[in-house]
């Protein structure tokens, strides 16, 4: 057979194991697991990293203040050096709307080795610490909970003895771009990281998804968190690892009632959201890079360029496979659409959007060996030599 046939053959290979054999990456039923009220509530408290955000706390930060929590709980939002009134709307916010109690905190430049959003965690699990909390709910500033979101979070990790509990939150899917780029965002992360193998005790695959992270206060003590990432730029998969490395039970699964309301309306702000991390998850090394590159091109081009290729050139051999390949990456697809609520027509387009992010991946990678390393928030940072805690 020619090579084209075999690269055929070897894609759809790739499909059939990567259903079957992948965690069963595509299902998206994985929601939190069964839990049962406890006798009682434990003390939690609610960190939130945040830098220059006023433009989304209005719709983010009431929904924290307004939860419905048994027990004692209370919110730290550590303004990371804002310029745009971030901590003084958050004040103002907490004024008008009421509910749980509101410290802002500032923790002024980070020092050498720390990334600013590790930072501005550590000035928020500092201030959390003096209350002597069970429970940290590290989230995001642009996330919106619905009121029994911590309720439903400390009761499962309660019931299941869970030492972190995450869910990734669903992200806005409005614009033409969003409704392209980001379910395939959600899709390809359980395909890296299948939520099924995180919670199986024994398990090496460890991730969670930072907007939303309930982490007993006992397991964050042991794993050293946040001093233990300081250097990392994708904190919430390196915050996973160090519990899972240090014993601790975690959970991670997609979210029914916590949203993310941060825009990205233009292909640019997505490319920049991926593009941002994309080589630091690769490790900042090109011989990864190499093999990502020629396994994103197996895996997602091969399919529809062999079925055309195929038909056009009366070839069955090349074009069945081809098909075969298309078709189940198309029905993997589907369950993240509806979870997204997005129509199926947008399925067979996963090429389209698989090629954007290899060209993403490729530009973090530029980016890195231009030296602008990984930015957050209009912090770029060098890569530092990897800690222990995170190779």
């Amino acid at each position: 057979m020619s090579a084209v046939v075999w690269t055929a053959a070897g894609s759809l290979a790739a499909w059939l194991w990567l259903l079957l054999g992948q965690g069963f990456f595509w299902r998206t039923d994985l929601r939190l697991p069964p839990r049962r009220d406890p006798d009682a509530w434990p003390s939690v408290c609610v960190v939130v990293p945040a830098r220059d955000e006023a433009e989304v706390l209005p719709e983010s930060l009431p929904s924290l203040l307004a939860q419905d929590y048994p027990g004692r709980a209370e919110v730290f939002l550590v303004d990371d050096g804002s310029s745009d009134g971030t901590g003084e709307l958050a004040r103002a916010l907490a004024d008008r709307h009421g509910g749980l109690p509101l410290t802002v905190g500032s923790p002024g430049e980070p020092p050498p080795g720390w990334t600013g959003k590790l930072w501005a965690v550590r000035h928020g699990i500092a201030l959390a610490r003096a209350r002597a909390s069970r429970y940290l709910l590290l989230t995001d500033a642009d996330i919106a909970h619905e009121p029994d979101s911590l309720r439903q979070l400390v009761a499962a990790a309660e019931s299941g003895g869970f030492d972190l509990v995450s869910q990734m939150a669903r992200l806005r899917v409005v614009s033409v771009w969003e409704r392209l780029v980001v379910p395939a965002f959600v899709y390809f992360f359980a395909q890296l990281y299948p939520f099924r193998w995180i919670a199986r005790k024994g398990s090496r695959t460890a991730a969670a998804a930072g907007g939303c992270v309930l982490l007993s206060s006992a397991a964050a003590e042991r794993a050293g968190i946040p001093d233990s990432i300081r250097h990392a730029v994708i904190d919430d998969v390196s915050l996973a690892r160090a519990v899972k490395r240090t014993g601790g039970h975690i959970w991670l699964g997609l979210a029914e009632r916590v949203d993310s309301v941060r825009p990205y309306p233009r292909l640019g702000d997505l490319w920049r959201m991926v593009s941002r991390s994309a080589y630091a998850q690769l490790r900042h090394n090109p011989l990864v890079l190499l093999g990502t590159v020629l396994g994103l091109a197996l895996v997602y081009l091969v399919p529809p360029v062999a079925l055309l290729a195929g038909l056009a050139a009366g070839n069955a051999a090349t074009a069945v496979p081809g098909g075969l390949a298309w078709l189940l990456m198309t029905a993997t697809y589907l369950p993240m659409l509806r979870y997204y609520r997005q129509p199926p027509w947008l399925a067979p387009l996963l090429p389209f959007t698989a090629f954007l992010y290899l060209l993403m991946t490729v530009d973090s990678a530029v980016q890195h060996y231009r030296g602008r390393g990984a930015a957050w928030k209009g912090r770029t940072y060098a890569r530092p030599d990897p800690t222990p805690e995170q190779r």
